[in-house]
């Protein structure tokens, strides 16, 4: 820029105008790179028809797997690749760019490094379909296969624990893995064998030289090319290898696939075993998300063209974007979705988290019909525990802790009274981060009460250093006491080796403030003249079941579900399920910091619809090992129309929301909570009917789907609109939403019989502004037939917000089929 400066003054001097400068100062100036996805003209190999000279054809048929290994599919991918740098190299000076990707088998295209100047030349050469910027993604178990039922109710359908989900491939797109920890051990005594159909590689680890890959993972790759060319990869804590720099990758990696029977021990405690919901499925591992920053889409576009590639039966996502994306104008056609879409015509099950907006409505961040957007659930355990106080009140808190020892109270010292200097203010020390600011003397024997500020909040500080710097002062426990609440903090048990708990109800520190400073005399200065406050702390280590399970979770993001950036409502339902996903036990990469009370720790006991949807994937693997010709909506339908939605007393389903004051409270869940209710995995084994949907009707879907432009369907989907459902809610999907209901409309469903032959009545019930008839009010289907039904809903009253109703399917031999229905009504 100082070469610039100078040059103006020569130009103002000479008397050349300053329109000649800024012409200049465009040609020196140029903007700064960017990633960009870009789509090309001509077929990805999964739809590629033939037609071009010398490559014969290699689409595949809705719901089939791909044969990459064939040289028809090698030599036309090649082919592509090949076209992508001509075109590059064609418009573009060599150096002045760098591609990042090519995209050849789900969508066409590559991803690329350039300034915004060249991209707009990019989006003006012949051939090119689109240019996007690229965007952001974020990341969004020992009990709950017992809570679900897999012992008894489903493993042994699948020959036992020691089998369920044999041979099925799940990949992971997510943080990578930690290769070493138990749950992912290949057992010597019991063997994993090749599995023919998975093609994926194994990287090495470059610093210990040793193969990701074991037999229980067989397939280990990272992507972080658009991390890199945007200087966001820090090498020395994000790994240039899949291993998991991060913890959450191992985690839903766990929970999906884990072993069966793992111990998880922590500070000398066991909790319990964890197990995956499929113990003995395969893991491949495809890590395009990083500590700090997330992950960029280019990077998880490319992960998961590959995993495809390789051959996986099953993904699970617990990554989403940032927002709906804004240039492309629907939620359901962008780079991301788009590859999906691709995926499932491949055959391939995608499980994806919600989000983790909620309680507020429109939140989500899985839009799609071809996906399965998975809600969190709190499940039925609760770690409570309790401190006692020398004037007989019991505070109740968290704490998952030993406790104190019995029968023997211990004296109280507030961090703020137990200070070396006052120069320690500074450092915060009512936080109880720093042992050297404290005076050991006065805090050994004693019980420590720390204050819970800020910084807890935004992770600066945590827990787990809390009982660290009471263990190195010689405390015998510690209390961590929150007098304000930030509205939307949640508060989680936190292991740890030494008792402590956390008062969590404000008005409960008030009770411990207002005893300790009744009981500790001060002299005029304020200093503490001798400490007389007396306490106790409970067990906290054996939680609680309670009936009130599930619940959904506070986090879970929640519907309507949206079609654009504009935030204007779907024909769709969404969230699909509902699973456990509020601290769930499982393994933990010791490198990883994302949480900062489980660092350095093998197990970590986290929250989060990240945690949800792997459950939901490693339930898919068991479908998929029972029934293997079984579409990936086949296996979603499965999973929706036997789903419950009552808890574990037999009551409707509640959601956790918040309450005037902030504070949480329990109401009534809706679809918008649960979508078809909460996962039941037996049922889901056995589901009598299912509603089955390909690719052609997923572009009928975006056909007739308000204010998508046919070119841009043409563009990601390669497919031309000749669809006939008429509308996005006649869509073959297990619940019927429609977000404008005027007068009366009739919608339709196809149901498919696979168990043996069976007469089901039709009934359905709906919220009284709405009516609902369905035609007919029964049929019998022989095994494999399929017959059409509709449903008519007709306006009665307008109550200006979404109704509620159900279908339920009633089978002679048992099987209840159910699908939520979702309606508007509108006068016009």
């Amino acid at each position: 820029m100082k070469q610039i400066s100078s040059e103006a003054r020569e130009m103002k001097a000479s008397g050349l105008g300053w329109a000649v400068l800024l012409m200049l100062l465009g040609l020196v100036v140029k903007g700064k790179a960017e990633i960009y996805i870009v789509t090309v003209e001509g077929e990805p190999i999964i739809s590629y028809k033939g037609g071009e000279n010398g490559f014969e054809a290699t689409a595949v048929e809705s719901d089939e797997k791909l044969d990459t290994t064939s040289e028809l599919v090698t030599s036309y991918a090649s082919h592509l690749e090949k076209k992508h740098d001509m075109l590059l190299g064609m418009l573009f000076e060599h150096g002045s760019y760098k591609k990042l990707y090519s995209y050849k088998h789900l969508i066409n295209g590559f991803s690329v490094h350039l300034s915004p100047q060249q991209a707009e030349t990019l989006k003006r050469a012949p051939g090119v379909k689109s240019v996007e910027r690229d965007w952001k993604v974020r990341k969004l178990t020992t009990h709950t296969p017992q809570f679900l039922g897999l012992p008894t109710g489903v493993w042994p359908a699948g020959g036992g624990f020691d089998r369920a989900g044999e041979d099925i491939v799940i990949g992971f797109v997510d943080s990578g893995i930690y290769p070493h920890h138990p749950s992912f051990a290949a057992h010597h005594d019991d063997p994993y064998g090749p599995v023919p159909k998975y093609r994926g590689k194994c990287e090495i680890d470059p610093d210990t030289k040793r193969d990701f890959c074991n037999g229980k993972i067989i397939g280990a790759q990272y992507f972080a090319e658009a991390a890199k060319a945007a200087g966001a990869f820090n090498p020395t804590i994000d790994f240039a290898s899949p291993m998991d720099g991060d913890g959450h990758g191992s985690h839903t990696a766990a929970i999906a696939a884990g072993n069966n029977g793992i111990p998880v021990r922590l500070h000398g405690h066991e909790f319990g075993k964890a197990s995956g919901m499929a113990p003995r499925a395969r893991i491949a591992v495809y890590k395009a998300i990083y500590r700090l920053f997330g992950g960029f889409v280019a990077d998880v576009v490319a992960a998961i063209d590959q995993a495809v590639h390789d051959g996986v039966d099953i993904l699970s996502l617990s990554v989403g974007p940032n927002s709906p994306p804004t240039n492309t104008k629907t939620t359901f056609l962008n780079p991301f979705d788009a590859t999906l879409l691709a995926a499932v015509k491949a055959g391939v099950f995608v499980a994806q988290a919600a989000g983790n907006g909620g309680p507020f409505p429109k939140t989500l961040v899985s839009y799609s019909p071809w996906i399965a957007s998975v809600a969190a659930a709190i499940d039925d355990r609760r770690y409570k525990n309790h401190l006692n106080l020398g004037n007989g009140k019991a505070l109740a808190g968290l704490g998952l802790s030993p406790s104190t020892h019995p029968n023997q109270t211990y004296t109280m010292v507030a961090a703020n009274d137990v200070l070396l200097d006052s120069s320690a203010t500074k450092f915060s020390p009512s936080d109880c981060q720093r042992p050297e600011v404290l005076n050991k003397k006065l805090v050994e024997g004693n019980i420590l009460l720390c204050g819970y500020s800020f910084n807890f909040v935004v992770g600066t500080a945590s827990i787990k250093k809390v009982s660290e710097t009471a263990k190195a002062l010689g405390a015998v426990g510690f209390v961590l006491a929150v007098e304000n609440v930030s509205p939307g903090t949640k508060f989680d048990p936190v292991p740890v080796g030494i008792p402590g708990i956390l008062i969590t109800d404000v008005s409960k520190t008030m009770d411990l403030i207002d005893y300790y400073n009744v009981s500790t005399p001060r002299d005029w200065t304020g200093r503490v003249k001798s400490f007389k406050a007396i306490g106790s702390i409970g067990d906290g280590l054996m939680p609680i079941l309670h009936k009130s399970a599930p619940e959904v979770a506070l986090f879970s993001a929640r519907g309507p579900n949206i079609r654009d950036f504009s935030f204007q409502d779907a024909d769709l339902l969404k969230p699909d399920i509902l699973a456990p996903g509020s601290l769930i036990w499982a393994a933990w990469s010791p490198n990883g910091t994302d949480e900062p009370n489980f660092v350095g720790e093998g197990f970590a006991l986290i929250s989060g619809t990240s945690m949800a949807a792997p459950h939901i994937a490693g339930i898919a693997a068991l479908l998929k090992q029972k029934h293997p010709q079984w579409s990936p909506a086949a296996i979603k339908s499965a999973l929706m129309t036997t789903s419950t939605k009552l808890d574990r007393a037999g009551r409707p389903l509640q959601a956790q929301q918040y309450s005037e004051t902030e504070a949480m409270k329990l109401v009534p869940a809706t679809p918008f909570d649960y979508g078809s209710g909460h996962v039941n995995p037996r049922a889901a084994l056995d589901p009598g009917l299912i509603f089955d949907a390909g690719y052609e009707d997923y572009v009928g879907f975006l056909c007739t789907t308000p204010g998508i432009d046919i070119h841009e369907i043409k563009k990601y989907t390669n497919s031309p609109c000749n669809s006939t459902i008429g509308r996005p809610s006649n869509l073959n999907t297990p619940s019927i939403t429609i977000s404008h209901l005027v007068g009366t409309q009739t919608v339709t469903r196809t149901v498919s019989n696979v168990a043996e032959e069976e007469t089901y009545v039709i009934t359905a019930r709906m919220h009284p502004s709405i009516a609902i008839e369905t035609r007919p009010s029964a049929m019998t289907l022989r095994p494999g037939a399929s017959r059409k039904f509709s449903v008519t809903l007709t306006v009665r009253s307008v109550t200006g917000s979404y109704c509620f109703g159900e279908i339920t399917m009633k089978g002679s031999r048992g099987h209840k089929v159910t699908i939520p229905v979702v309606a508007m009504g509108h006068w016009r």
